[in-house]
């Protein structure tokens, strides 16, 4: 898990590595401080000259400087490092959930992967913060203050025996007993993220069904359980702060109370003023050392689940990957299923689509026609290869899809789903999807052919009219139109259209498959309708059932072969329903 984060690293290294020399620099000289104070007390005590005391006053200075400067400077690369991992580590997990198939996606949660990217990945930012500086610094200073107080107080240190086992014991019980609820709550960022993602897309079905009330208590319901599962840890990880006092207080005590029993019974022979000075300090030290590095342990204990989380990311492995010497050119449009069977998991009992055997020639337009849950959308995912076939093959141009080089084969097939995704920029950013140097001549032909250009005319800005996310300012006949136009753009070699005009009417629909003839007439052209108007003029009709191949045909012959075509004809035309969709 480690070797897998720090390849985040990276450029940040030298900050990493400048922020441990200059934290060993600052605890060094903070450590030699109270030796020097210690060392100037006795020496005023004994009566030494005023120049010695001047000069030992700007030496304390001097380190004082020196000190600011070193934690100062280790402040900065540390925040450098720290923010440079952080972005290199949503950097590749980014990058990574782009090289995903279909079936890898399928094993995180949208909400999932936004919680990784966002809040697991700002934990691991404060851990690696607090690794490279105040993990080192903390180590490092209880070391050199123990050895400073032995050397400095002799037996009067000895009051660490007593009191370093109290603090660490202490620690340790009340990080074990937080670590369970710190855990918890990552788990239910997932649920209160989903919870505000699928209301937000769904506001108008929330309203449309005046379930405002229900959404509300389903939310406060998921962050009442983050509430209680922090409140329980910070009210355990609170009980630090008495601890800490009770041992420091302690501390000083046993020093005050043995060290003036010594000065006194000694003459300041074996202990003196400056030594308690000295040890009082260098107490202070080592217990905050000992606070901090429990507060380091709480912080990374919390973080190694987010660790654990962004890990399942970066080392999931593509389902989909390219060959050894993919081919990079498509020559044509025609496809091929050959013996094609497919599931969605090993560990499916069922197949969705089964012994599929088609051949479509360059050029075709095809309509696919079936029931809800016939695998009309798996079928036609299969030919940009969004999923690999369990059995058999897929050919385009006569090559096995599994040979090509995946951006390839994917730039020559164009998709416009029935719920297609536009994105937050105007109107021309999005086409542009389809072909980043088209002209503006070009984006207002295809707008023309996918019956767009008249609405577009008709915002005050026309083709730089803004786009808000996910297309909410646009009605759904609209965005498909642009979705269909951006397709048309790309000039894909294969349209895939997945009930794209299900939002538009039938004599818009037809203009639009018109425009298909007109402008891409060498491309195939898959069709998936519910309306049988919009595939009977196709060249084959496909009528899918239970992930079959029910019937293959022209119109005119499936009305006399498929019951299952001739009855959604007949429904269609003889009950209105070819407009209800």
């Amino acid at each position: 898990m480690i070797k897998t984060l720090a390849k985040s690293i990276r450029e940040y290294k030298l900050p990493s590595i400048l922020t441990l020399i200059f934290i060993m620099g600052e605890v060094v000289i903070e450590v030699m401080i109270p030796f020097v104070t210690a060392n100037l007390v006795n020496d005023i005590k004994a009566g030494v000259d005023i120049s010695n005391v001047i000069k030992t006053g700007v030496l304390l200075v001097l380190l004082a400087i020196v000190s600011l400067c070193c934690g100062g400077i280790a402040a900065i690369t540390c925040s450098k490092a720290s923010a440079g991992f952080a972005k290199n580590l949503r950097r590749d997990m980014f990058s990574k959930i782009q090289s995903f198939s279909f079936s890898n996606i399928d094993k995180f949660s949208s909400t999932s992967l936004v919680t990784r990217l966002t809040t697991d990945i700002t934990h691991v930012q404060m851990s690696y913060m607090m690794i490279i500086r105040t993990a080192i610094r903390s180590p490092m200073m209880f070391i050199f203050s123990v050895i400073a107080a032995y050397v400095m107080g002799g037996a009067l240190a000895t009051s660490f025996v007593v009191v370093i086992p109290v603090l660490i014991c202490g620690l340790l019980l009340i990080s074990r007993k937080a670590m369970p609820a710190f855990r918890r709550v990552f788990k239910k960022y997932d649920r209160l993220n989903e919870s505000i993602e699928e209301n937000v897309r769904g506001m108008r079905v929330v309203k449309g069904f005046s379930r405002e009330e229900y959404e509300k208590k389903k939310f406060a319901s998921a962050a009442d359980g983050i509430t209680d599962d922090f409140t329980k840890a910070e009210r355990i990880v609170a009980l630090n702060s008495p601890i800490m006092s009770f041992c420091m207080y302690f501390n000083t005590v046993m020093i005050l109370f043995i060290g003036s029993y010594l000065v006194i019974s000694s003459g300041g022979s074996k202990v003196d003023v400056g030594q308690i000075s000295a040890m009082l300090t260098y107490g202070v030290q080592i217990l905050m050392s000992l606070m901090m590095l429990s507060m380091i342990y709480v912080m990374i204990t919390m973080s190694l689940e987010s660790m654990k989380r962004i890990c399942e990311v970066l080392n999931e492995e593509p389902s989909l990957k390219n060959p050894e010497n993919p081919i990079k050119e498509v020559l044509c449009g025609s496809v091929e299923f050959e013996n094609v069977s497919f599931k969605y998991s090993e560990n499916a009992k069922l197949y969705a689509l089964e012994n599929i055997n088609l051949t479509i020639k360059s050029g075709m337009t095809v309509g696919i026609i079936g029931g809800t849950g016939s695998s009309k959308s798996s079928l036609v995912q299969l030919i940009p290869r969004l999923y690999d076939t369990t059995l058999g093959t897929v050919k385009v141009g006569g090559v096995d899809v599994r040979d090509y080089d995946i951006k390839t084969l994917r730039d020559s097939v164009a998709m416009v789903l029935q719920k297609n995704q536009l994105f937050s920029g105007t109107i021309k950013e999005n086409l542009r999807w389809g072909n980043e140097n088209a002209t503006d001549d070009e984006i207002v032909e295809v707008c023309k052919l996918a019956q767009a250009d008249e609405f577009i005319e008709s915002f005050p800005d026309k083709y730089d009219t803004y786009i808000e996310q996910g297309g909410t300012n646009v009605s759904g006949g609209q965005k498909q139109r642009l979705c269909i136009a951006r397709a048309l753009l790309k000039k894909p070699k294969i349209l895939i259209l997945d009930d794209s005009t299900s939002a538009v009417d039938t004599k818009t629909d037809a203009f639009i498959r018109a425009g298909f003839k007109k402008y891409i007439p060498e491309t195939t052209k898959f069709i998936i309708a519910q309306r049988i108007s919009s595939v009977e003029d196709a060249d084959l009709i496909i009528v899918m059932n239970g992930g079959k191949i029910e019937n293959c045909g022209k119109h005119e012959e499936l009305l006399k072969t498929s019951e299952i075509y001739r009855e959604v004809y007949e429904q269609q035309t003889m009950g209105g329903g070819s407009d209800e969709n």
